[in-house]
C-alpha cells in the first residue's frame, strides 16, 4: 500500500517539553521506532507538525537586533530541513542500509483572498503565562489567545490549495524512496493579485489539511494522522468520554469536536476519505503501524 503518515507537533514535542534539540530527537526516535515497521511492508510518505519548532526559531529570530525578524515561510522551510534530517536519520538507523530517503523542501500555495488571513486561529510557539502573552502581544505585533496550560500566539492557517512538488515526491516514491515531505503543513506561498509572481506568506498551513491533500494527490490508500491521543473520544473531558473505533463521514457530520485540537484532525481525515474513497485513521503515535492496518485508533471509512 502506499501510506501517508502525518506526525503531530505534539507528537515530536510534547506539550510543556523543553524546546531542545536533545528533547525533540528522542520523540523522532519514538516515532522512528513506530514507522520502522511500516517502512518494511508499504510506500511510506511521512510528513510533520512544526508548530513548537516554527515559533521557538521566530522567537530566535525576533531576539536578534541587527536585522528584521524572517518571515514564516523562511522558518517554515527551516523546520522542514531540520525537522526531516532527523526522521531520515533516526529511522535510517532501522531500516535496510539501502532503503533511500528524500526529505523535499515543499511549496504550498494558499489563496491571498482567503477569510483566515482575518481571523489567526493556528497556535505556534511555546506555551505562556497570560500576562507574558499579553506584553509579548504589545511588544510584537501578535494575536494571542488561550491554550491548554496557557496561552500561545495565533496566526492565520488558509487552506491549501495545491503542492507544487507532488511530482518530485511521486518520481522518488516510484524508485523505493521514503519521503518525507509538507513538513508543518508545507512553505506558505501564494501569488501576488494579478501576476504570477510567487511569494512567500506570513502565515502558518494545517499540517493535516495539507496531509490530506498530499494523500489524495499521492493516490494512496490510507492517511494516517498521529497524534498524542489514543483516538477521537466523543464528549471529550466529559466523565461519558468514549473512543471511537470507527465512523463513517456521513456519521462525522453530527458530531463536533474542538476547533482547536482535534476538530481540524478529523476534518482532514473526513476530506481524505470523501475525496478519494479510501480509509484514513487518527490514533497514537505508538500505534502507526495497527492504525495503517485498520486495528487502532479511530478508523474513518466512507459513507455505507
Amino acid at each position: 500500500m502506499r501510506v501517508v503518515v502525518a506526525l503531530g507537533g505534539n507528537a515530536l514535542l510534547k506539550r510543556g517539553q523543553t524546546l531542545s534539540a536533545a528533547a525533540q530527537r528522542e520523540n523522532v526516535q519514538a516515532a522512528a521506532r513506530a514507522l520502522a515497521p511500516v517502512a518494511s511492508k508499504h510506500q511510506l510518505v511521512i510528513s510533520h507538525g512544526n508548530g513548537p519548532q516554527v515559533g521557538l526559531l521566530a522567537l530566535q529570530s525576533a531576539a536578534y537586533g541587527g536585522a528584521d525578524a524572517y518571515p514564516l515561510d523562511v522558518l517554515g522551510a527551516e523546520t522542514e530541513g531540520m525537522i526531516g534530517y532527523m526522521i531520515e536519520q533516526e529511522l535510517g538507523n532501522l531500516v535496510p542500509f539501502e532503503v533511500p530517503f528524500a526529505t523535499i523542501l515543499t511549496m504550498v500555495e494558499v489563496d491571498p483572498g482567503d477569510p483566515a488571513f482575518k481571523n489567526p486561529t493556528k497556535p505556534i510557539g511555546p506555551l505562556y503565562s497570560e500576562e507574558v502573552a499579553r506584553r509579548l502581544a504589545v511588544q510584537k505585533g501578535w494575536t494571542v489567545r488561550p491554550d491548554t496550560g496557557g496561552w500561545r500566539r495565533v496566526v492565520p492557517s488558509p487552506v491549501p490549495r495545491r503542492i507544487f512538488e507532488i511530482r518530485p515526491v511521486r518520481w522518488l516514491l516510484e524508485r523505493g524512496t521514503i519521503v518525507i515531505c509538507a513538513g508543518g503543513g508545507g512553505i506558505p506561498t501564494m501569488y501576488e493579485p494579478g501576476t504570477r509572481r510567487l511569494t512567500g506568506a506570513e502565515v502558518v498551513i494545517d499540517k493535516d489539511r495539507a496531509s490530506a491533500l498530499l494523500a489524495a494527490e499521492l493516490e494512496a490508500d490510507v492517511l494516517v494522522l498521529a497524534t498524542d491521543a489514543d483516538a477521537v473520544y466523543l464528549d471529550w473531558g466529559r466523565p461519558s468520554a468514549r473512543a471511537i473505533a470507527q465512523m463513517t463521514t456521513a456519521e462525522l457530520e453530527g458530531h463536533a469536536f474542538a476547533e482547536g485540537s482535534m476538530g481540524p484532525k478529523v476534518e482532514a481525515a473526513r476530506e481524505f476519505v470523501l475525496r478519494t474513497g479510501k480509509r484514513s485513521a487518527i490514533g497514537a503515535l505508538e500505534d502507526i503501524a495497527r492504525l495503517v492496518e485498520g486495528e487502532a485508533g479511530t478508523q474513518i471509512v466512507p459513507a455505507r
